[in-house]
């Protein structure tokens, strides 16, 4: 309850505050390419189920359509503002809409995309006992994920058996240990990080 709580006033004033920078952003992206301003994308939410997680758009229009739910190094679907966004983290601030909605957490595992989450074991899965998060331990220690995809033949085979795994044991270690003050550290360590 006080997680929610936490969540629910975090980025009710988070939306509030960072308001003016949506709308900067949001002009930056219309005027430097076509298309809509937020991309929806599914994933995996609390529970097993599905929901539309909110970002910034950083690729070009339907760039799902021709490539993988992963994002390569330097992958030419990104636009040139879309490189930007996702260097500064800045695509993710959308998200703060899916925390105030109940889709997401300030803290929890990355949300997944369902395409990857079908390979979950059933270990694996508890990851979905709890809501997914904006920032978490795995997201802090695979920052730069797109550098580790970066020379492999088959990326999504090396994101499936390799950095998944890796991942989610992550994700398990803060599903089971996961306290309130665990939380506020992840928040200050995202906040900080380079």
């Amino acid at each position: 309850m006080l997680k929610r709580i936490f969540d629910i006033l975090f980025s009710l004033f988070a939306l509030i505050l960072l308001s003016p920078l949506f709308l900067i952003l949001s002009i930056i992206i219309k005027i430097s390419s076509p298309g809509p301003v937020f991309y929806k994308g599914k994933r995996m939410a609390k529970g097993g189920g599905i929901f539309y997680m909110h970002k910034f758009r950083s690729m070009v229009v339907n760039a799902d359509k021709f490539g993988t739910d992963l994002t390569k190094y330097e992958d030419k679907r990104i636009t040139k503002i879309g490189k930007f966004l996702r260097r500064t983290k800045l695509d993710e601030l959308p998200n703060l809409i899916d925390v105030l909605k109940g889709d997401m957490s300030i803290v929890g595992p990355r949300p997944e995309s369902p395409l990857y989450a079908q390979h979950y074991n059933e270990r694996q899965r508890r990851v979905l006992d709890v809501r997914p998060g904006i920032t978490g331990l795995a997201q802090l220690e695979n920052r730069r994920e797109d550098l580790k995809l970066k020379d492999q033949a088959d990326p999504d085979a090396y994101y499936i058996n390799v950095l998944m795994p890796k991942k989610l044991e992550i994700d398990l270690f803060y599903v089971e240990n996961r306290t309130f003050l665990m939380d506020i550290k992840i928040i200050l360590k995202t906040l900080f990080c380079r």
